[in-house]
């Protein structure tokens, strides 16, 4: 059986991203990241980004077409990153994707960026896991889904009440003078600290948090505790901080999506999203799930953050499941639910 080759493009906040798949074969996976013109701002800049991506588009096309070792009549199908994510950048991306569609003479999908972060685990596991609990944390957005079908049912269970996992591990180190972006950075500088040194909070898991909101994040408290401990602790070790920040956020993560799986008696966890690289959190996962009876999948680290090979990988998917191209001209949505997982 011919697989398909499609091209997918992600542009949803500072990196332009192009992906080419066969099926479920990864071609191409190139990345033009704006990330240290946004470094001297602390966090990523609307307008720079939007431009970065308008000068990175045609190049890292062309690069992709190039590692995968075809040319563009290959392509079979075009997918894109509709939303969710910055407004201006998503329009460069639907108008890039929409122009070679158009030009091709091929189908184009219009997809989302959070199911397309969940799709990017059939590029690196041949055995399907529908349904599947997925916790998908990123600097934008933490969320516990129930997945049915990843091409047209996703059920969100709990999301973020305030800041996202991948938000908070910029401003703490931010706090901790460890630089943009945080999430690395605090990963790094945990390696030498220890995760129970210093007892933070966890969000939400409260008894009656557990009757009220069992699958709902909140980090900002944490956020607060971390800065009132700097300020009080003036010979703070920074690697203890790091670790035990860490641990805090990762312990709330896994205890919530485990309880997931729990409780739909669905013995499948996929953890996406750009803090899936996170190497405790993974270590942790790993553990708990083992002994949770959970089979556990985790893309590689490369696959976690935002990249093309997720969104191309959903338009695969959306192909050969037999999911309807999105037809005529279409804006990007900045807020898409993650429900909606195609326009």
């Amino acid at each position: 059986m011919i697989q398909p080759i499609v091209l997918g493009i992600e542009t949803s906040c500072d990196e332009t991203a192009i992906g080419i798949v066969r099926g479920r074969t990864l071609l191409a996976n190139v990345i033009a990241s704006s990330v240290e013109e946004h470094a001297r701002f602390g966090g990523v800049v609307p307008e720079i980004a939007s431009r970065a991506h308008l000068e990175a588009m045609l190049p890292s096309i062309q690069r992709a077409v190039t590692e995968a070792k075809i040319s563009l009549k290959d392509i079979d199908a075009i997918a894109v990153t509709a939303g969710p994510g910055l407004v201006g950048a998503l329009l460069v991306g639907v108008a890039s994707a929409s122009g070679l569609a158009q030009g091709l003479g091929r189908p184009l999908y219009g997809v989302n960026h959070l199911a397309a972060h969940v799709s990017v685990d059939y590029l690196t596991h041949d055995k399907p896991t529908d349904p599947t609990i997925a916790l998908l944390v990123s600097g934008g957005h933490s969320s516990l889904l129930q997945v049915d079908d990843i091409t047209g049912s996703i059920t969100k269970l709990g999301a973020t009440m305030d800041d996202a996992a991948g938000e908070a591990f910029d401003k703490i180190a931010r706090l901790l003078a460890l630089g943009f972006p945080g999430g690395p950075a605090i990963d790094r500088e945990a390696q030498g600290g220890s995760p129970a040194a210093i007892d933070f909070p966890r969000g939400l898991t409260a008894s009656q948090d557990w009757q009220t909101r069992p699958y709902e994040f909140s980090f900002s408290g944490l956020k607060t505790a971390v800065a009132r401990y700097l300020e009080n602790t003036p010979k703070f070790v920074r690697a203890d901080v790091a670790a035990s920040f860490q641990e805090a956020i990762v312990d709330v993560l896994l205890l919530k999506a485990l309880a997931a799986c729990k409780s739909t008696g669905i013995n499948s966890l996929v953890i996406a999203g750009g803090v899936a690289a996170n190497s405790r959190l993974r270590a942790v996962a790993a553990d708990r799930c083992e002994k949770a009876g959970v089979e556990l999948r985790i893309p590689a680290a490369g696959l976690c953050t935002d990249n093309g090979a997720m969104v191309a990988a959903l338009g695969s998917l959306m192909l050969s499941s037999g999911r309807p191209a999105t037809h005529g001209a279409f804006d990007a949505d900045s807020s898409l639910k993650v429900e909606q997982v195609a326009l």
